[in-house]
């Protein structure tokens, strides 16, 4: 809990950034909670601690740290720390992506005793079929693309042809991708609903 209470306020984060500052208060301001999932995360009514590890130069980091930062404001009784993941890398190795990534954002959800309730890394999983789906149809037009393959295991080539239709459709689907994430928290506070 020591080193929980050592992490940054979601104010003290987004006044640190030294890149995309304005980007991510941009989309801090635009992240729009339903009144169903806002009764849902102000209905807990249990307090929560919330650990995020990221990287202000990440993507989707952009996406979804200002969704949590929202939904902290919206529940009232959430306890959220941010860690900067190059700074922490013994919190990122307990939270490595299929085992092997140091990926950002990873969001890790607590009780007040910090027993582990849900957690996400990177990104909702519904959002990696996505970018799968995406990363399949390059493939088809482009051999330096492995279909199948997540984009961190493709070639540099691969990488390459890949990040322009990958940026365009976070760009496009920011929104979905949002809620997607909103979704994911909501489904892990649900089950500590039935806890309590």
């Amino acid at each position: 809990m020591d080193r929980f209470a050592r992490g940054m306020t979601f104010a003290e984060y987004a006044a640190q950034m030294s890149e995309n500052q304005d980007k991510f208060k941009a989309n801090y301001e635009k992240v729009q909670i339903s009144a169903g999932d806002r009764a849902d995360i102000c209905g807990i009514g249990v307090p929560l601690n919330v650990l995020i590890l990221t990287e202000d130069w990440c993507g989707d980091a952009l996406t979804y740290v200002p969704v949590l930062g929202r939904l902290a404001a919206c529940a009232g009784n959430w306890n959220l720390r941010i860690f900067k993941r190059d700074e922490n890398l013994d919190l990122a190795d307990q939270y490595l992506n299929f085992g092997k990534y140091r990926s950002v954002p990873v969001v890790v959800i607590f009780d007040e005793q910090m027993r582990e309730l849900g957690r996400f890394i990177e990104r909702p999983a519904s959002v990696n079929r996505e970018r799968q789906q995406v990363i399949d149809a390059v493939a088809r037009e482009h051999a330096a693309v492995q279909p199948g393959l997540r984009y961190n295991d493709q070639s540099d080539a691969g990488k390459e042809l890949l990040a322009g239709p990958l940026r365009e459709l976070r760009l496009s689907r920011q929104a979905a991708w949002e809620q997607a994430a909103i979704e994911e928290v909501c489904s892990a506070l649900a089950n500590v609903r039935v806890a309590a």
